[in-house]
């Protein structure tokens, strides 16, 4: 199930399924939901204990695509002191004045914790490759004009984004990248479906249809970044997003099998002087009055 969805350099997003189809029902999709979720929280307790790696968890996908749902259902069984989750906004002034992956410095995981990225780094090559103008707003210099934003300025921030996760993953994170693939006729369907409905329309604004538009431009930069970051140190898995039951699990699926390889099955071990006084220690609580 996970190999299937790994990107690899020649990834074309026009030839890839935004359904999975893999032929159960919905009770029977949340059923193995909730199974592989709990053992994905039993790898969390080991990978905690342990505090060898961190895990990044980063999530793209255009609007609707179900990154918030998915992040709810699949880290439910997670004790939430192991886990946060940040969302990158519009770069605040203080955020400009920075280099842009050093808001995404600031929140990395710690060893033994997962982090999750709803909305990433890759955002800086996406958005703003769709809207070259937001660059001029990082004051780089050299840069004065959208004339200079060239193929080499993309080919350069793809090598920074590269480099910047092969730091991460030296250092013992591992990084997971996952693009959440949905049609345009479902984005369709779930933007009315957030209109119509009023504890849901208060999500909807005016320039959702404006990017609507720029479906095409954002699907070539999805296509663009893929291809030049997906490494075997960070990879990108390009999941199916139409049925957001069938995404949920695909992914759950994918972060175990990936954490079993990296999380070993057996506690870690107490050191020699204190396993060599276990025994005084218990005796010492069951005597305490």
């Amino acid at each position: 199930m996970m190999t299937t969805y790994k990107a690899s350099k020649k990834f074309e997003i026009a030839k890839t399924n935004t359904k999975a189809e893999l032929g159960f029902s919905k009770k029977e999709l949340e059923k193995k939901l909730e199974k592989s979720r709990k053992k994905l929280g039993e790898l969390q307790n080991a990978l905690y204990a342990h505090g060898k790696h961190a895990v990044l968890v980063c999530l793209q996908g255009m609007d609707t695509a179900g990154k918030n749902s998915l992040i709810r259902e699949v880290f439910k069984d997670f004790n939430s002191s192991g886990i946060a989750v940040h969302s990158f906004k519009v770069p605040s002034t203080r955020e400009k004045n920075q280099d842009y992956l050093w808001r995404h410095y600031l929140v990395l995981p710690q060893k033994g914790t997962f982090g999750v990225f709803n909305r990433t780094h890759y955002e800086n090559v996406l958005v703003t490759k769709v809207h070259p103008e937001y660059i001029l707003n990082e004051n780089i210099p050299g840069i004065s004009k959208i004339e200079a934003i060239d193929e080499n300025f993309w080919k350069q921030r793809y090598r920074q984004i590269n480099d910047f996760e092969r730091h991460l993953s030296e250092n013992g994170t591992l990084i997971l990248k996952f693009f959440l693939h949905i049609s345009k006729e479902e984005q369709k369907y779930r933007l009315l479906r957030r209109l119509k409905r009023p504890e849901k329309n208060w999500k909807f604004s005016p320039a959702d249809l404006a990017e609507r538009k720029l479906w095409k431009a954002y699907q070539s930069a999805y296509q663009e970044a893929i291809k030049n970051t997906s490494t075997d140190y960070a990879p990108w898995y390009v999941i199916p997003s139409d049925s957001k039951p069938e995404a949920r699990l695909l992914v759950c699926e994918t972060l175990r099998k990936v954490l079993k390889n990296h999380t070993p099955s057996h506690p870690p071990q107490l050191d020699a002087e204190t396993m060599k006084n276990l025994g005084t220690y218990i005796k010492h609580l069951e005597q305490e009055k």
